[in-house]
């Protein structure tokens, strides 16, 4: 076969394009790809709705990557081992009740997973915006605005595309990104106490995993929020290379947007 390079170009420019703007109108835009917002695009993806994960790095997967201090193992607890077995992913007891894997093959799986089951992922694009509209007179999250990371992090004056959905997942983790600036610009209270994104606090395994499972849901109108950046919303522990409450954070986020957009 003789190739032809204007043939590869033209397939890469009609597919891509294909792609996004199959994701113009969306049932759940979710934003950031760690391991959360990929268990949950799987299981949206799964149930038929029309999803895209959009990434500002060039890789997807989140802190889960590099295990524990570039120790690439991660934990998982019992409780959300059936994600394991039904994700495919070995892994190995090594003390009663704390499940090792190997970092690498979790992401290269959970990406898979989730391209598979239809929902589409674009990195190095980053949510810079959201879009809000009003809903029986009271506003609503319906939408993102989306523009290059490499033109974010160089500064250009290059206007950004929006894109709509039904609902939103924040899944940035640690920052938060799509819950601080609904909170900044809407004026929104996402949490009952301090009414903005209190930010997380220090280590504490057991704690962080349970009030990760505790604090995933809608914060706003239209707009949930699943992983770490659940925790930052609410301003609790983080929990380090364990990673069995990011997992079942998604699941449970996955499972509220089924039943309200299948009803």
């Amino acid at each position: 076969m003789v190739l032809d390079d204007l043939t590869i170009s033209r397939t890469i420019i009609e597919s891509y394009f294909a792609k996004l703007t199959k994701s113009l109108s969306l049932d759940v835009a979710l934003v950031g790809a760690g391991p959360a917002n990929l268990l949950c695009g799987t299981l949206l993806g799964e149930a038929g709705l029309n999803c895209a994960l959009f990434e500002s790095k060039l890789a997807p997967g989140g802190g889960m990557w590099g295990g524990g201090m570039m120790f690439n193992e991660i934990v998982v607890q019992r409780e959300a081992r059936h994600l394991l077995d039904r994700l495919e992913l070995p892994c190995r007891e090594h003390a009663p009740g704390y499940f090792v894997a190997d970092s690498v093959a979790a992401v290269a799986t959970l990406v898979a997973a989730c391209v598979r089951s239809g929902t589409r992922i674009f990195n190095l694009i980053k949510a810079v915006d959201v879009m809000f509209r009003e809903e029986n007179g009271a506003a609503r999250v319906s939408g993102l605005v989306l523009q290059w990371s490499p033109v974010e992090r160089l500064g250009l004056h290059v206007d950004p595309l929006a894109i709509e959905a039904r609902f939103l997942v924040d899944g940035s983790g640690h920052d938060a990104e799509i819950c601080s600036l609904v909170a900044r610009k809407l004026d929104a209270r996402l949490d009952t106490e301090t009414g903005g994104v209190v930010g997380e606090r220090s280590m504490w395994a057991e704690r962080g995993e349970s009030m990760t499972l505790q604090n995933s849901g809608q914060v706003y109108p239209g707009l949930y929020v699943a992983g770490m950046a659940a925790n930052a919303v609410k301003g609790a522990p983080r929990m380090g290379p364990v990673f069995g409450g990011m997992l079942l954070s998604g699941e449970k986020v996955a499972a509220e947007l089924i039943k309200r957009c299948c009803g």
